[in-house]
């Protein structure tokens, strides 16, 4: 046991919580798994609409009896111009066609799901904990959280997105470090400038905060928990390692990699989603690496992407495919999620020790 008051809050035995990962990774049987070991599995829901949302949450909670986290993104409705769209299609269209698609593809109907009513279904949900991303909620929906019984968790990649998540209410903030796979949750400011090491992050948000710190970003063994706990975080999150345990829902390709990544494999990118993420590099990167600045935003360049990314996975083309993972990929373990987190627990012993 390692108790603190964000174990105790969260009622979890280890101060380690599974990433929540959009888009597949992060199955009710990784959650669950996670859970029933003693940290805390989070199911991403973000992508989700309400009815899968209840489907996925009824999954978990089959799987384990153990306390778990929900997570959503924070976002409002996308309005692109349709000289926006048409650009950003014609720049798409050699990558359908590399792959058997019809160039010109068809806007979707809507870029994501009602985020508004995601949170709504998620209040009802009442799941053990919450945590949101890419944004702050109000003060009223966080009490609306807390009525229901759930535990609220931010994101934040500055000390003032921190503190913007205390005034609304949050229970603890994770702090994003620029190491982390994925998007970033930056909403407050430059995107570079917020783009902040964790070792330089973390101290200075638990000096700020009231509320317990959350550490995530290329924490990837009991040594690097053992570091976030010593720079004043009560918990970590890891994401990119548990991608290679059976449980996450992922490519083949994706796991190849991760596996086969050095310390300098990855980098942030907007190419596939519009908003900045942390990738192993691929061609699709690096060929759009110049457009950057121009591809419409989250979550519009997300859905355009979308069959692609579909595509490339159902061919098995990695070059075109989404690959998140964090600068610690090459540390990551083939191993049974909940056998994962017994080998975390151990090497945070011995590194407290």
């Amino acid at each position: 046991m390692f108790p603190n008051p964000l174990t105790s809050l969260l009622g979890v035995d280890l101060p380690v919580i599974q990433a929540p990962m959009a888009g597949g990774p992060t199955t009710p049987e990784l959650v669950a798994a996670v859970s029933d070991a003693g940290g805390l599995g989070s199911y991403a829901a973000a992508m989700l609409s309400p009815e899968a949302m209840a489907e996925g949450v009824a999954r978990v909670r089959e799987l384990t009896s153990r306390p778990f986290n929900v997570n959503l993104f924070v976002l409002e409705t996308p309005q692109p111009t349709a000289v926006e769209l048409e650009q950003a299609q014609a720049r798409l269209a050699p990558y359908r066609a590399a792959l058997g698609q019809e160039p010109t593809a068809a806007a979707p109907e809507r870029f994501c799901e009602d985020n508004r009513a995601q949170i709504e279904a998620l209040i009802a949900l009442a799941p053990p904990v919450a945590s949101f991303t890419f944004g702050v909620l109000d003060e009223t929906t966080v009490s609306h959280f807390h009525a229901a019984g759930s535990v609220v968790l931010g994101t934040a990649t500055t000390v003032a997105e921190a503190l913007a998540w205390e005034a609304a209410g949050a229970d603890a903030v994770c702090m994003q470090g620029a190491e982390a796979g994925g998007h970033r949750g930056t909403f407050l400011g430059d995107f570079e400038q917020s783009s902040i090491g964790l070792m330089a992050l973390l101290p200075q948000a638990a000096a700020a905060l009231r509320v317990p710190v959350i550490a995530a970003g290329g924490i990837m063994d009991g040594r690097g928990i053992a570091a976030a706990l010593m720079l004043g975080a009560q918990a970590a999150q890891l994401g990119t390692a548990f991608l290679c345990c059976p449980e996450a829902g992922i490519h083949a390709g994706w796991k190849t990699a991760i596996r086969t990544a050095r310390d300098d494999s990855t980098r942030l990118t907007r190419v596939f989603s519009g908003r900045y993420a942390r990738g192993v590099v691929n061609a699709f990167m690096d060929d759009l690496r110049g457009s950057e600045a121009d591809i419409p935003a989250y979550p519009v360049q997300n859905a355009l992407t979308g069959g692609i990314r579909r595509a490339a996975a159902a061919q098995g083309r990695t070059e075109f495919m989404s690959l998140w993972a964090g600068q610690g990929a090459s540390l990551a373990r083939e191993l049974p999620a909940g056998e994962l987190v017994g080998v975390l627990e151990g090497e945070l012993r011995a590194a407290m020790r």
